[in-house]
């Protein structure tokens, strides 16, 4: 058997490699992957090698899959040849191998009932839904998801059923906004000029209690404050490359209360979820859940799956295109180079 992996080989470029088959230690289980999701945002980071990101080269992105068992070591304990499981954090990749540590560390079951290309995109999808959890959210409370890309719209969903009202999805794409009204946001706006006067009247003057921010972006923070309610909470939820807007954060921030959440997943309990901080594997489960019952939906989120020999181009895309694809995966079963849907 042959593995291949995507590495970022250079700033801007991708290729799909020839690599040695991983060998499994006897506590460590052999993955066949089906589908690798992209993250958007750290992966294009990363391929332009932007500030905060790993600077040495080459790099292997891809935190985010599904697959099944093919092989596994004498102590690996609960699971079985063949079962279904999560890839989180082993790479765009034919196969991969992973260390278990009780419950799985790098892999987590999949119901068999549950679609293999929606699975993929749980892990990625898995750090918009803490996004939301740390604004701490009660139910009646004006909300908004700034930033409408996979986490963002993952954030959109999870704030819906915690009872957001209402609640206001914001990117500058006509298309994710279409998305996120699908997916239950109440509106959905641009962060154009009147955006301020627009989000006052949409929550009869009460502004925004809880933001989920999703883009990183200095400039959509400074909109973000001016929209948020005396005590409102924004979750930093997106990876901050460059501050290039100045903020008042006397103004906006200490003067009013507001209180800004870092939501970066390393910062999810080891073990213990509680209030707002949920480990990994619990939010997989309770969105593995969701998904099988229909309230958490990924389908609309799609816009492409590929196969692993178009990265090349899929990759140079993503660099040249700042407004990024919604919805990406590498089907690592297909190999003829046509796209599918």
């Amino acid at each position: 058997m042959e593995n291949r992996k995507i590495l970022f080989t250079a700033p801007g470029k991708a290729e799909l490699v020839s690599c040695e088959m991983p060998r499994i230690a006897p506590d460590e289980v052999l993955i066949e992957t089906d589908y690798t999701a992209i993250s958007a945002g750290t992966e294009r980071a990363n391929l332009l090698d932007m500030p905060n990101v790993t600077h040495q080269w080459p790099k292997q992105l891809g935190y985010s899959g599904s697959g099944r068992i093919v092989d596994m070591g004498a102590a690996v304990k609960n699971f079985r040849v063949g079962q279904r499981v999560l890839m989180d954090h082993l790479g765009h990749c034919a196969y991969a191998k992973a260390r278990f540590q009780a419950n799985g560390d790098g892999f987590y079951p999949v119901p068999e009932d549950v679609d293999p290309l929606e699975a993929a995109f749980v892990v990625v999808g898995s750090m918009g839904v803490q996004g939301a959890r740390k604004t701490r959210l009660q139910m009646g409370e004006a909300a908004m998801v700034t930033g409408l890309g996979i986490l963002g719209l993952f954030a959109v969903q999870s704030m819906v059923r915690m009872g957001a009202t209402p609640l206001i999805a914001v990117d500058f794409a006509e298309d994710r906004r279409r998305v996120a009204l699908e997916l239950g946001a109440d509106y959905a706006l641009a962060p154009d000029a009147h955006f301020v006067e627009a989000v006052r009247e949409l929550t009869e003057g009460r502004m925004i209690q809880a933001n989920v921010e999703v883009t990183g972006s200095s400039a959509a923070l400074l909109q973000s404050l001016q929209v948020a309610a005396r005590g409102g909470r924004i979750a930093l939820a997106g990876c901050t490359r460059v501050s290039d807007v100045p903020i008042d954060f006397y103004t906006l921030v200490h003067k009013p209360g507001v209180q800004l959440i870092g939501a970066h997943n390393h910062v999810r309990p080891a073990a213990d979820s509680y209030w707002g901080y949920w480990t990994r594997h619990d939010d997989f489960a309770a969105m593995l859940r969701m998904m099988r019952m229909g309230k958490m939906r990924v389908r609309p989120m799609i816009s492409g799956v590929f196969a692993p020999e178009q990265a090349p181009e899929v990759f140079r895309e993503l660099g040249e295109n700042a407004c990024v694809p919604l919805g990406r995966a590498f089907d690592w079963h297909k190999s003829d180079g046509r796209e599918t849907a």
